[in-house]
């Protein structure tokens, strides 16, 4: 079990499948999560919602960079930020517009990036050490599978995109404050486990996805101060898949 001795973590799309594994890993673990939601629905199922440890914060514009800022800038002292909250579009390219494609890149690269910053910036100025003395902090993001392989992109092409912008964002970044004690990292998924994505592809192997417990146990020791040496990686969490 990773420590994180009431260290403050912000946690995107906290609210979401994905974003409620990791923020029970990390109360499990000790952490105080400060999460952004943006779709009123998830509130009603998040077995989080009324845990005196998990701070919600709603319809925050993670695209909006002064608004980012803030939310940041108002944080208890941070010690790492995941960043979960993005979105999904499919369509050939033929028929995917500017407009389309610009969407992908605000939602999944841009969130991430300015997001990014935001916590570098809290975590720069936070004074004391982390959990157990640990200095700097970490940073989090989520590519994806589509990003990384030549195959299994078709119809996916700006998501791709969008999410190979944040594996390269990741890349460049964790060299960039490595000199902090900031370690990046993120993680890439195949088709995870949801029960959106179960009624989406009901003929699917769903046993040979991977769950969301175990990729929210890779993301949560990624976010850990026992994660000592881990920085730029695009860590696979595929399943069986």
């Amino acid at each position: 079990m990773v420590a994180y001795l009431g260290a403050h973590v912000v946690v995107t799309g906290g609210t979401g499948a994905l974003g409620t594994a990791v923020v029970t890993a990390l109360r499990a673990a000790g952490a105080v999560c400060h999460v952004t939601n943006i779709v009123a629905a998830e509130l009603e199922r998040f077995p989080h919602r009324d845990d005196p440890g998990v701070h919600i914060t709603r319809d925050l514009d993670l695209a909006d960079e002064a608004k980012v800022r803030r939310f940041y800038a108002a944080l208890p002292p941070l010690w790492a930020s995941i960043h979960l909250a993005g979105g999904f579009a499919m369509s050939p390219v033929a028929e995917t517009s500017a407009v389309d494609f610009a969407d992908q890149f605000q939602m999944n690269a841009l969130s991430s990036f300015l997001c990014s910053a935001a916590a570098i910036r809290a975590i720069r100025s936070r004074a004391e050490l982390g959990p157990g003395g640990a200095k700097g902090g970490r940073i989090v993001n989520v590519a994806a599978r589509p990003a990384l392989e030549w195959r299994g992109g078709a119809g996916m092409a700006a998501y791709a995109a969008s999410k190979a912008a944040v594996a390269a964002l990741t890349v460049a970044l964790a060299e960039e404050v490595a000199k902090d004690g900031i370690l990046v990292n993120a993680v890439a998924p195949s088709i995870l486990d949801t029960a959106a994505n179960r009624a989406a592809m009901p003929k699917a192997d769903f046993a040979a996805w991977p769950k969301v417990e175990e990729v929210a146990a890779t993301i949560a020791f990624l976010a850990s101060p026992e994660n000592k040496v881990t920085r730029g990686g695009i860590v696979p969490v595929y399943g069986r898949a």
